[in-house]
């Protein structure tokens, strides 16, 4: 058995264009990156807010191991009596208890346990959520007790500074801590000191000629009139952004990390 599990994140998936794109390409992408684990984040997957269950379960039989969520978790009516039937669908787990649904799932894979968690951030956040740091540390220490190495978490925050901080406090603790909700990928993937990989913004799967995946002419008329309206979702070439990370099965720490990030040519979808 391999000692290495291969486990691709990808971001923030936006509207029809963006979930297209994934459902269409994770099966090569899976196959060309010789990925083992895959999980996406698809919070914004239904015309931009929030996921229902018919495209939580697209995505689940495209190929996603764990669909993550964030702030706009409940902005589809529907999703809230699905979550019970469903655990590799996840919501923020700094949620109070009682709330549907779980901020962590732990699978059984041909390579070992594998757990996936979720905290949202507080700063410019709606609605505000308990302390994610406390619930952070205390969901990796359960982790760790129950014996399971590989976790990757997803941090739904708007600051880097929150999100720097959450992978400096589980530096060693967790094998990945990948940020998202920012939509824009940057680049200062690296592995941490004590072994987890860590990334402020995975990006989103979305319009590239866009504005964080909404049409660039309603945003600019917004910022310019400040005047409510409506953000369609935009059109053109789609890009996905993510990363890949390869983590030691018998001690959780990562090996090798990078970002992924690729613009789609004509006639890929």
């Amino acid at each position: 058995m391999s000692t290495t599990i291969r486990i691709l994140f990808l971001g923030d998936i936006v509207g029809e264009p963006g979930r297209k794109a994934v459902q269409q390409l994770l099966p090569e992408i899976k196959r060309k990156e010789n990925i083992d684990f895959i999980i996406v984040n698809g919070e914004n997957s239904a015309a931009g807010r929030g996921i229902t269950p018919k495209i939580a379960i697209d995505l689940l039989r495209a190929g996603a191991t764990v669909i993550t969520t964030g702030d706009h978790v409940w902005d589809q009516a529907e999703i809230v009596h699905y979550f019970p039937t469903e655990p590799r669908l996840l919501r923020p787990g700094n949620y109070p208890k009682g709330t549907p649904g779980a901020g962590t799932v732990i699978l059984d894979t041909d390579k070992g346990k594998v757990a996936v968690m979720q905290a949202q951030g507080r700063s410019f956040m709606q609605p505000p959520l308990e302390n994610p740091f406390i619930w952070a540390d205390d969901e990796a220490l359960r982790l760790h007790e129950l014996g399971v190495k590989v976790v990757f978490m997803d941090f739904h925050a708007e600051t880097t500074s929150e999100k720097i901080a959450m992978g400096r406090m589980l530096d060693g603790k967790v094998s990945a801590v990948v940020g998202t909700h920012t939509h824009v990928q940057t680049a200062d993937d690296t592995i941490l000191p004590h072994g987890t990989a860590y990334l402020t913004d995975a990006g989103m799967c979305g319009p590239d000629d866009s504005v964080l995946g909404r049409a660039c002419e309603s945003v600019i008329w917004r910022f310019r009139s400040g005047l409510p309206t409506r953000f369609p979702i935009a059109k053109g070439p789609v890009r996905l952004c993510g990363a890949i990370v390869e983590v030691d099965c018998s001690t959780g720490h990562a090996l090798q990390f990078s970002r992924y990030n690729h613009l789609l040519s004509i006639g890929e979808i």
